[in-house]
């Protein structure tokens, strides 16, 4: 996970777990995640949240260009007690198909609900890869991972998340077009970027 204040935890209880997402509520500014007794708990900071707002901006955007329905879930919990997982991304969406299939939902239950399409995670301080397993396990199409300067793709296969210069989420999209549109967002203004991506897309 990417914040300021990692912890990780090897030994608690999923009870403990579901204790924790209960007491501390659903405005907590914590994220959580848990593999069948390891928990970790993250604290973001400003620039952290900035990127994660930004990326979620730069997707949205790219979606809106290329006419494919999206629905942002940001850092929603999902969970499956049955398999003692669950995690709150830096950001998450449904993307196309999904989208309908999700319509209308308040609350999540990944027995029965689909999980997110794409997750992102801002790894500015500390890597997400630890939480490859429960995004597999919970049926997560991609991940994108973000340090900084560098963006990764990985979708899911039969042996787990592989590496892929471009996505399947939102076709044609490259690793080097992320970066590109996240460099020119430090210095443009939040809407003037996300109408130049949308263009951008819909060439």
């Amino acid at each position: 996970m990417g914040g300021l204040d990692d912890l990780p935890l090897n030994s608690a209880t999923r009870s403990t777990y579901v204790c924790l997402l209960d007491e501390l509520g659903e405005h907590r500014k914590a994220r959580l995640a848990y593999d069948q007794g390891a928990l970790e708990i993250m604290a973001p900071y400003f620039g952290h949240e900035w990127l994660n707002r930004l990326l979620a901006d730069i997707i949205t955007a790219l979606a809106f260009g290329k006419h494919l329905s999206i629905e942002q879930a940001g850092s929603t919990t999902f969970r499956r007690e049955d398999m003692a997982r669950g995690f709150e991304a830096d950001s998450s969406c449904y993307v196309g198909n999904q989208v309908v299939a999700m319509r209308g939902r308040e609350r999540i239950d990944l027995q029965v609900d689909l999980p997110p399409t794409l997750v992102v995670e801002i790894d500015l301080t500390h890597p997400s890869l630890d939480k490859f397993p429960i995004y597999a396990a919970l049926g997560v199409t991609e991940v994108w991972r973000y340090d900084g300067q560098h963006m990764w793709f990985y979708r899911l296969g039969s042996q787990g998340y592989a590496p892929v210069e471009t996505n399947a989420v939102l076709p044609g999209i490259t690793t080097q077009d992320i970066e590109r549109f996240i460099e020119t967002g430090r210095d443009t203004g939040r809407q003037v970027l996300f109408d130049e991506v949308r263009a951008w897309a819909s060439r």
